[in-house]
């Protein structure tokens, strides 16, 4: 099992959100957050300057089974991209064991997916 967490725009969020759900992954959490990255440049929208250390963001986190890492990878790849700076970045971490609290089983078997 693996822990996939990704750092989008929040202006990605929403189409992120329907790829997930129309692929194999039929829950994930997410928050808001803030982080300052090495990039300090400025960018002018709309007449109004930006930062984009400044740009907001959404952390996802999604434990899923290792048949599904890099398909799920992909579609945060392919949906979150948008070439400019800021567009964030994805961790890939080992998940030991997991547990249902309502059954107590464990293990890999817990997750549910549509294969």
């Amino acid at each position: 099992m693996k822990k996939i967490e990704a750092i989008i725009r929040k202006t990605k969020f929403d189409d992120l959100k329907e790829a997930l759900l129309a692929s194999d992954i039929d829950w994930f959490e997410y928050h808001d957050v803030h982080g300052i990255g090495q990039s300090r440049q400025e960018r002018i929208y709309r007449g109004v300057v930006y930062n984009t250390d400044m740009i907001e963001r959404v952390a996802i986190s999604i434990v899923c089974r290792d048949v599904i890492v890099d398909p799920t990878i992909k579609v945060i790849l392919d949906v979150a991209h948008t070439g400019e700076i800021g567009d964030g970045r994805i961790f890939v971490s080992d998940v030991i064991d997991t547990w249902s609290i309502r059954t107590g089983e464990h293990g890999d078997t817990v997750l549910r997916d549509k294969k």
